[in-house]
């Protein structure tokens, strides 16, 4: 027997080899391609939802909007046509989640920086204080890349409404207060076809890498130029 090993050692070495690689190419034919889910109104806690929209079942899609970046330039959804793109709200005043949120973002931008398909976007919900030039001093504190992730205000009705009929996150109706948009800690991962594909704790390094993790299964869905 042991004679027989000896004589045929490479032949085994290598026939168990090939049989493992084998195995693994089926494995991998046969294992499900991850898909992320798609959020529609109904399926989102019912607190951060327009009223009007918590029926909706099919179809939600984000809005367009009209506002101003850091630089002074007027941003609509147009500039994320075709984009993976991921969405939060702060201001630049928070003493709490804010600066957490900002820094997670910040280390989402350092892993973007040559992947043209990805891009960040944070809205101010206190569009009053956040002016232009205070957005540009946050932005440089900051280290935000313009070309990776803005920071828009503008009309705060304007704001609110994205918050509560696109994307979900601001908690109670606001009453024209400076402080009066209560928004979370979520951040929002949009598809190429403006379709909400996962929220996750922008405080939490764990749900970073989950939504790290979950940009390239996105990727996968949507190989950069194909849509």
């Amino acid at each position: 027997m042991n004679g027989f090993l000896k004589k045929y050692r490479t032949f085994l070495i290598a026939f168990a080899l090939f049989s493992i690689g084998t195995l693994f190419l089926f494995y991998n034919a046969l294992k499900p391609v991850r898909i992320l889910p798609i959020y529609q109104p109904s399926e989102v806690s019912f607190e951060l939802v327009d009223s009007t929209l918590q029926h909706i079942k099919i179809k939600h899609r984000v809005a367009d909007f009209s506002l101003k970046n850091q630089n002074g330039e007027i941003i609509t959804q147009r500039y994320y046509t075709n984009k993976i793109v991921v969405v939060d709200f702060f201001f630049t005043t928070c003493p709490t989640i804010c600066p957490i949120m900002t820094n997670n973002m910040g280390a989402i931008q350092n892993k973007i920086k040559d992947q043209d398909q990805i891009k960040l976007l944070s809205f101010s919900v206190t569009p009053k204080i956040d002016s232009v030039p205070q957005l540009k001093k946050y932005a440089i504190e900051k280290g935000v890349m313009d070309a990776n992730w803005n920071l828009l205000t503008g009309d705060k009705k304007e704001i609110y409404t994205l918050a509560r009929k696109s994307y979900f996150v601001v908690k109670e109706d606001g009453d024209g207060g400076p402080f009066d948009m209560i928004h979370t800690e979520n951040f929002v991962l949009v598809d190429p076809e403006r379709r909400i594909r996962g929220y996750y704790d922008g405080t939490s390094e764990e749900e970073m890498e989950t939504l790290w993790t979950d940009i390239k299964v996105l990727q996968n869905e949507y190989p950069s130029g194909s849509n």
